[in-house]
């Protein structure tokens, strides 16, 4: 009798690179896709609760990777609305975010960080895989373009200065191994929006991390940010995000870039307004000229009264391009 051999398709492997507030928003979206996600978090961040914790344990930074763990999960909206829960009372305890404060107690449980993050992942049924970028208490600095030195993600933006570079410290920096390793086997890199010089190019920067982009086989993409960000990006066109990630890890590292090509709201571009944002321009030529494949479509939340990429168009966008 012919032996009958079944081949099961492979998944296509889809990594996401990033933190903040915008990387979130494309997970919760391919998370529902038939694919290998992986999402590789910055651990830079130094503010609230994450920094208080940062300083008194030295740890890695949890915010962005509690985020992520929450986007990723499939669990009853109550378990995560927990998770995220921030207390705003007690001595101790005011400012923290209680999904902080497990990470926090797992990685002790534990002694590692990542394992912290696995485990915790495990109980929260989250899809797909979540690596930090380092296993490391990482500090994030900036050099300005009039030389002065800022130190601390949280105090970067504050100085409200065009930025020359930024960088990590202590060295040497060590990249997490399975991150590297996730962006190698790709078949798709996604660079997420979000705070450019605070939240994506921490990530990219770790050493093997941008390299690893430069020489993946995978087609690499960047959802460029909708608006610009005061003290960060004030005036920054698209190209500009562009060119500041080729200053920081070289040239040939962007193959795509995403663009919304929609007018904005006039009312929630004067929201916007009010705290020094406008939209991003996005200056073609020069876009083409930098070798980038523009893509453009409506690729914004319309039901919500703040401005946000649109999960589901973004993720079916996405996996179109895998």
């Amino acid at each position: 009798m012919e032996k009958v051999m079944t081949n099961q398709p492979t998944k296509t492997r889809i990594v996401v690179i990033g933190g903040g507030t915008g990387m979130p928003v494309l997970l919760r979206g391919l998370k529902k896709l038939p694919i290998e996600l992986t999402a590789l978090v910055t651990v830079a961040d130094d503010g609230g609760s994450t920094g208080r914790l940062r300083n008194e344990m030295e740890i890695p930074a949890p915010g962005d990777i509690r985020n992520v763990i929450a986007a990723m999960s499939n669990v009853e909206p109550m378990l995560i609305e927990l998770f995220q829960h921030r207390f705003n009372s007690g001595n101790g305890l005011s400012g923290h975010s209680l999904g902080n404060l497990l990470l926090a107690a797992m990685t002790s449980i534990t002694g590692d960080f990542y394992t912290g993050v696995e485990e915790i992942s495990r109980v929260l049924n989250v899809k797909g895989r979540i690596f930090p970028i380092s296993n490391e208490n990482l500090s994030l600095h900036a050099e300005m373009m009039d030389g002065e030195i800022v130190s601390g993600e949280s105090k970067i933006p504050e100085a409200n200065k065009p930025i020359k570079r930024v960088y990590l410290e202590p060295q040497p920096i060590h990249a997490f191994p399975n991150a590297v390793e996730a962006i190698y086997d790709a078949e798709l890199v996604v660079v997420s929006p979000g705070s450019l010089y605070t939240s994506i190019l921490p990530s990219l920067i770790t050493p093997k991390i941008g390299e690893a982009v430069r020489e993946s086989k995978a087609k690499v993409v960047y959802v460029c940010n909708l608006m610009t960000q005061y003290g960060e990006t004030t005036g920054y066109t698209a190209s500009q995000h562009v060119k500041a990630i080729i200053d920081h890890i070289g040239e040939n590292t962007i193959d795509s870039i995403i663009v919304h090509n929609e007018p904005i709201n006039p009312g929630i571009r004067e929201l916007y307004a009010e705290e020094n944002a406008e939209p991003v321009i996005y200056d073609t030529d020069q876009l083409l000229e930098l070798g980038l494949e523009i893509i453009e479509g409506d690729i914004i939340d319309h039901k919500r009264k703040t401005l946000r990429h649109d999960t589901e168009k973004l993720a079916k966008l996405l996996y179109s391009l895998a």
